[in-house]
């Protein structure tokens, strides 16, 4: 169990039609109250056991089950820990660390879309489907610091101090961050061989598709910074991996969370086309067309070759149309 702290923050968080009490914490952590996060993923009822179960058990009830171990990570096992709390008012109260919600959600989300859940669990697949597409359009940790008012408090050198804790001043060793799954599924969309000789075809537009999905989704900044420090060859080649240049505290883990965000709407998605359609729609973004990074087939898979500046035809026609003058005529 936690070490007691008092919030220094505390508000009312709606999530889709349940209210959670969400709290800052004087170390920087952001909790979510156990009731409201056990209502917020589809079960009933009181948590079961009270803090006696918490202290006896190290996982918690609705991660128990047998068909779930298969999904179960270290770092959901560490999330799940409760955190024991005094809230504004004194009160003893009980949560868990923010981030354990969008971490559940996806687990039940995928089991759910490889229907490993039992007959009682499916509602809570359906509910977590749909917190997982919320969670693709905003960070949990923003949602819990707009509930509580945290971020009207934050320093000015909020960015700076983002990227500090981003970005290694070190380079450290290579380890893989990305799992065979992502590009396992990242083929299928476009009905590519999953082969050596596939995977060796195509290295280029999967560097660029990785990079808008996921390292462009990392907070504001953290990325052009990983591209001014990463280290290059005399030719200008990239000797090292962005995620290398990672804290292992907090930058790597957001990678591994934006990652999984990623596998599960490719897992969602029934080929490239759709799967980018849902990704800019998760975004935030001026009213009008919407604008494909890709063009495709008819049967939505990646039309090769693949070129960077590559208009479809509609774009074509509109920008002859644009460009046209009268006066050359």
């Amino acid at each position: 169990m936690d070490k007691k702290l008092k919030a220094t923050h505390e508000g009312n968080l709606v999530l889709n039609e349940f209210n959670i009490s969400a709290y800052n914490l004087p170390d920087g952590e952001r909790v979510l109250s156990r009731i409201g996060f056990l209502k917020a993923i589809g079960r009933t009822g009181k948590a079961k056991g009270g803090r006696q179960y918490d202290d006896e058990f190290k996982t918690p009830i609705f991660l128990s089950a047998n068909n779930l171990k298969p999904l179960l990570t270290e770092e959901i096992l560490e999330n799940s820990k409760p955190i024991l709390f005094t809230d504004l008012n004194g009160n003893d109260s009980i949560g868990y660390r923010a981030e354990l919600l969008p971490q559940v959600a996806h687990l039940f989300s995928v089991a759910y879309h490889k229907n490993m859940l039992k007959p009682n669990q499916k509602h809570i697949g359906i509910q977590s489907d749909i917190l997982v597409k919320a969670f693709l359009k905003i960070s949990i940790t923003s949602l819990v610091d707009e509930a509580t008012g945290y971020q009207y408090e934050r320093e000015k050198d909020e960015l700076q101090k983002i990227l500090k804790q981003y970005i290694s001043e070190e380079l450290l060793p290579w380890q893989k961050r990305f799992p065979d799954i992502f590009y396992k599924e990242l083929f299928r969309l476009n009905e590519w061989d999953f082969t050596v000789n596939g995977i060796k075809k195509r290295p280029g537009v999967i560097g660029t598709w990785t990079k808008k999905l996921v390292y462009e989704q990392l907070p504001k900044g953290v990325l052009n910074e990983l591209e001014k420090n990463v280290p290059k060859s005399n030719k200008g080649n990239k000797t090292a991996r962005f995620h290398q240049l990672l804290t292992d505290d907090i930058g790597n883990p957001h990678l591994t969370a934006q990652i999984n965000q990623i596998v599960t709407l490719f897992q969602l998605s029934d080929n490239m086309k759709h799967m980018w359609e849902q990704f800019e729609r998760l975004k935030l973004r001026q009213s009008g067309q919407m604008e494909l990074p890709f063009n495709f087939d008819e049967k939505g898979h990646t039309i090769e070759p693949i070129e960077k500046n590559n208009l479809s035809d509609f774009n074509q026609k509109l920008k002859k149309g644009l460009d046209y003058n009268p006066k050359e005529d």
